[in-house]
C-alpha cells in the first residue's frame, strides 16, 4: 500500500504504517493525521514527539499500557492516563499516534 503527498509516494504496510521510517517529517505526519481524521494540536504533537523519542531510545513502539505509564512518569497523571490519550487519539492512542509518528505498529496491538 502507499499514499501520495506533495508529489512523493510513501509506502506503507497493510495497516497504513510507514515502511521507511526515515521518510517521516512533521508535514507527512500532518497528512497522515488528516487521513486519520485527527486535527493535530500541541497536545497531539507532544504525544507524537514522546513516541518518536521513546522509539529512538528503545527501538520499539510502546503498547498502550507502557505508553500510559511512561507518559505519566514524564507529564504527570493529567496526561498519563487512558482517558486523556483516547480523547486525543480515539482510534487507539498507541496505534493511531504511532501511525502519525511514522513508527511501526506497536507490538501487542491488534
Amino acid at each position: 500500500m502507499s499514499f501520495e503527498f506533495e508529489g512523493k509516494t510513501y509506502e506503507t504496510d497493510d495497516d497504513g504504517y510507514l515502511l521507511d521510517l526515515d521518510s517521516w517529517n512533521r508535514e507527512v505526519a500532518g497528512h497522515i493525521a488528516e487521513m486519520e481524521g485527527v486535527e493535530m494540536t500541541d497536545a497531539h504533537w507532544e504525544v507524537v514527539d514522546f513516541l518518536r523519542n521513546y522509539y529512538q531510545e528503545y527501538s520499539i513502539a510502546p503498547a498502550i499500557k507502557i505508553l500510559i505509564k511512561e507518559m505519566k512518569k514524564m507529564f504527570g497523571p493529567d496526561k498519563g492516563n487512558s482517558a486523556y490519550l483516547y480523547n486525543l487519539y480515539p482510534a487507539g492512542p498507541a496505534l493511531q499516534a504511532c501511525k502519525i509518528a511514522g513508527l511501526p505498529k506497536p507490538t501487542g496491538c491488534v
